[in-house]
């Protein structure tokens, strides 16, 4: 009988062939064996689960995240895998001493046999991040952030280890953070309403944007704002930073438009960086508006310019220097004076017959010049550029660091939530970080060149989803591709780098 419309069918293999669909992901395996991924996990997290390590573990969550796997349930289509999981039971007993290694061995000679954790013992695992004491200190209609307990602490040491990593192979001087926070819809029953009126989570994440790597995040319910103690996970963040350094730069939306925080960079009161440049977006109140319509002559406004195809163009928006003293520090004996840069876009004609343009309620802020109405937005800063550069390098913050929220919940698995309890999915959340951030090195320093700017879709196409078969000859391990595949000769340029990145001993 005709299986469908056209002539083909579809069989199952009477034997395990050893094919695998994820013929790239071990070029993967090879690099977080050279960052000595493993035994950082060992050191920092002491958790384990029934036989599985915590290397284990979470390798086998980082190695979900870059498969494209969603969810723990997910799992089970990588132990389907028949050839990858040859492949893991061969190569990857991670942070085993010898004897241990091979009981582990033993294990499997047994009639069942994983390759990865069940759905269950990782939903075990996870559960041990989860801080109950924390929970109890919850006030209903109040911000509250848990305090982390050590197993999640121990995640964020491996992050920062991985930007340590990062950065003594390509060293940057200066750190630009781009912190902001990003809503993460959930239909789970005790997760909280962000401000957009659905229920969510909302993680606050540090951006470095000279390594494009995720260097800090802090997992939040969904009515905790993106301004809630971001001075305290700025100064958690610059503790993060490897060394190497010298200069810090802060960039955030006008979450971060705190006197507090400014005075703290202005004032250069972090020990080991000093003063903090910054360029951060300032709330439009009443004050202001009036100090534009006061101050701003029609002549001091500017053209903003767009660069395109080598070309210069011209926008519909302007800007101008504002002569502006908030009144939360106007009476301060050690306040600052900052510069304030208005930013206003034009609104075209809006009139429609029988409409008053004054009763017109916009959700932005706008004002009236003349007999037109511009679109207006602040900008404070300690930088002495020039307003335009200013402007240009502060808008840098939304091309790069809110894309990296959509590849954290599209491309990964940060977008869906494993759990109802706040610190399971606080540790899910991280692990896909350090997914991203492992992603992020191999297309810097392994692939190099156009392969830096893709994104996970092309990557998993051309890189990871490539169809293989594992030979076991002469007690070496194969992983054959079909003739003439264009991706040999790039794992095998891969493996190469990857072997290069290995520290010589003494």
């Amino acid at each position: 009988m005709a299986q469908g419309v056209l002539g083909f069918k579809y069989e199952e293999e009477k034997h395990d062939t050893g094919m695998t669909g994820l013929a790239g992901l071990p070029v993967y395996l090879d690099l977080m064996q050279a960052m000595g991924l493993p035994e950082e996990i060992g050191r920092h997290i002491h958790v384990k689960e029934r036989g599985w390590t915590d290397a284990q573990m979470v390798l086998s969550l980082i190695l979900l995240n870059l498969a494209g796997g969603d969810c723990v349930e997910d799992l089970r289509k990588v132990e389907r895998d028949e050839g990858f999981c040859r492949i893991l039971r061969r190569v990857c007993p991670w942070g085993i001493k010898r004897r241990e290694r091979r009981e582990y061995e033993r294990r499997w000679r047994k009639e069942q046999r994983r390759s990865v954790p069940s759905p269950s013992a990782v939903f075990r695992y996870l559960s041990v991040f989860h801080n109950g004491e924390q929970e109890k200190k919850r006030i209903e209609g109040k911000a509250f952030v848990p305090v982390p307990n050590e197993h999640l602490r121990g995640l964020v040491k491996v992050n920062q280890g991985m930007a340590a990593f990062m950065q003594k192979r390509a060293p940057q001087k200066t750190a630009t953070l781009d912190q902001d926070a990003t809503l993460v819809e959930t239909a789970k029953r005790d997760a909280l309403y962000s401000y957009q009126g659905f229920k969510s989570y909302q993680p606050l994440n540090t951006w470095w944007a000279e390594q494009q790597m995720v260097l800090h995040t802090e997992f939040r319910d969904g009515n905790v704002p993106a301004s809630h103690e971001q001075l305290r996970v700025l100064k958690e963040s610059l503790a993060m930073l490897p060394e190497g350094v010298e200069q810090v730069r802060l960039r955030s939306d006008t979450a971060g438009y705190q006197h507090s925080l400014l005075r703290y960079c202005e004032r250069g009161e972090d020990g080991r960086f000093g003063r903090i440049e910054f360029a951060i977006g300032a709330d439009v109140t009443p004050e202001f508006k009036r100090a534009v319509l006061m101050e701003v002559e029609d002549q001091d406004w500017k053209p903003i310019y767009k660069e395109f195809d080598g070309s210069r163009i011209k926008t519909n928006q302007e800007w101008a220097e504002v002569c502006f003293v908030p009144n939360a520090i106007g009476h301060r004996r050690d306040r600052f004076r900052y510069r304030y840069i208005a930013i206003r876009e034009s609104m075209g004609s809006m009139d429609l017959p029988g409409m008053v343009m004054s009763q017109q309620a916009f959700p932005f802020p706008t004002v009236q010049m003349d007999l037109q109405r511009y679109k207006l937005f602040g900008l404070v800063t300690n930088l002495d550029w020039d307003g335009e550069r200013l402007i240009h390098w502060h808008r840098e913050r939304c091309g790069k660091s809110e894309e990296a929220h959509s590849v954290m919940k599209g491309d990964f698995a940060g977008g869906k939530m494993p759990s109802g309890d706040f610190g399971e999915n606080g540790a899910w959340w991280w692990i896909m970080i350090l997914a991203m951030n492992v992603n992020t090195i191999m297309k810097r320093l392994v692939l190099g060149g156009s392969w830096a700017s893709r994104r996970m879709k092309a990557i998993r196409f051309s890189l990871i989803n490539i169809p293989g078969r594992i030979v076991e000859r002469s007690r070496e391990l194969i992983i054959r591709l079909v003739k003439g595949h264009p991706v040999l000769d790039l794992y095998l340029e891969a493996r190469g780098r990857i072997m290069g990145m290995i520290p010589v001993p003494g």
